[in-house]
């Protein structure tokens, strides 16, 4: 399949406009990021964050309405994965103090449901779970197997078979169960996972990611240095900064904006941003390739008719890899849920951004330091 077959277009005549184009977008997404900031995920800043997936179609805003104020701070809920499921995101990790009797108070009435008059007693207290002690071991298991089945996360502390002890996790996922099962009726739900994120960690995995997008770039700039020039591989790096930094900004230009798009920068966005860099370098090397080839068979064109030449002898086949790659990415937007859309999304406007700065801002900066410095590029 062949389109723009013979085209004939002076992409480099026109950079300077598409110069002033990147700098305001840039301008753009760094008072963005400098007054409004970025939104982290609970990777990054800590915190918990729980699923639940109903039986049948919720409200989401009932939801929302039935647990903004039961004590747990500022919550975010919004739906996952279709119109069952609703993901709960806080910045605790773990109960407040004046809520964790509350829910020590819910497990033990439901153990007394289980075994009226039970004989039982704590042994052990901590911020996320209660170790509690039984009259025999029958009683124990009985317990365990139940409030299991009732949704708590419960476990024997020994497999021995006189083991009288159980111990039950109490989290923030508990004290939400307990307030929408009263208020939410006749749709019953479970919690699917529930993760928890502490602040230490969330900083380790923030300055692993930075780490991880710059040594890319690092490693990119010396593949490029020895496979062409190294004026081609820093054009190429040049070009990814301007497509990380841009897209970087975008999400906070367009954070509560638009409506869906209040993205939350975590790890898949991270896993996003390293598969923009390895689609944008690719498109960028199949220019390269082109100028190198052209460079050799016409040795005294000059070099901005060799570039505009290859540029416009690979567009058939970028645009071609970049739509059929728009094509899948856009369904992954719509139909990936909430859990794939700011990765669906980073690699949409990403693959966009990409190919345009292939053409000028990797190419264009080749052009610019062989006029700048008089030097002429040419390969033996």
């Amino acid at each position: 399949m062949r389109v723009f077959h013979n085209l004939n277009v002076d992409f480099l005549g026109k950079r300077k406009f598409f110069y002033l184009f990147s700098l305001v977008l840039f301008l753009i997404g760094l008072i963005s990021v400098i007054f409004r900031g970025l939104s982290f995920g609970i990777d990054f800043k800590g915190g918990s964050e729980i699923v639940l997936q109903f039986d049948r179609q919720i409200n989401i805003t009932q939801v929302r309405n039935n647990i903004e104020n039961i004590g747990l701070g500022n919550v975010e809920v919004r739906t996952f994965g279709g119109e069952t499921g609703a993901l709960i995101r806080t910045e605790l990790q773990e109960l407040p103090k004046d809520v964790y009797p509350k829910v020590v108070q819910t497990v033990e009435n439901e153990i007394k449901k289980i075994i009226p008059n039970a004989e039982f007693s704590p042994v052990e207290k901590t911020a996320n779970s209660i170790t509690y002690s039984f009259a025999t071991p029958e009683a124990a298991n009985l317990v365990a197997d139940k409030l299991f089945n009732a949704g708590y996360q419960t476990s024997k502390v020994s497999e021995e078979p006189d083991n009288k002890q159980i111990d039950i996790s109490v989290g923030i996922a508990d004290w939400i169960k307990e307030n929408l099962r009263t208020k939410i009726t006749g749709n019953p739900f479970k919690v699917v996972k529930e993760d928890r994120v502490g602040p230490k960690i969330g900083n380790e995995l923030k300055r692993d990611a930075v780490i991880a997008v710059f040594l890319s770039l690092i490693v990119i700039l010396i593949y490029l240095g020895f496979r062409f020039k190294f004026v081609f591989a820093i054009g190429a790096v040049a070009a990814l900064f301007h497509d990380v930094l841009i897209t970087l900004g975008l999400y906070a230009s367009l954070y509560g904006v638009i409506p869906g798009l209040n993205l939350d920068i975590d790890l898949s966005v991270v896993a996003a941003f390293l598969t923009l860099v390895g689609y944008s370098i690719n498109d960028t090397v199949i220019v390269f390739d082109r100028v190198r080839e052209n460079m050799k068979i016409h040795k005294t064109m000059p070099l901005i008719d060799v570039i505009n030449k290859s540029i416009n002898q690979t567009m058939s086949r970028t645009i071609i890899t970049a739509f059929t790659t728009l094509i899948s990415v856009f369904v992954l937007l719509l139909l990936g849920g909430d859990v794939l859309r700011a990765f669906a999304f980073t690699l949409m406007f990403g693959i966009i951004i990409g190919t345009y700065s292939s053409i000028f801002v990797a190419s264009a900066f080749v052009l610019e330091y062989a006029d700048r410095a008089k030097k002429k590029v040419q390969f033996s």
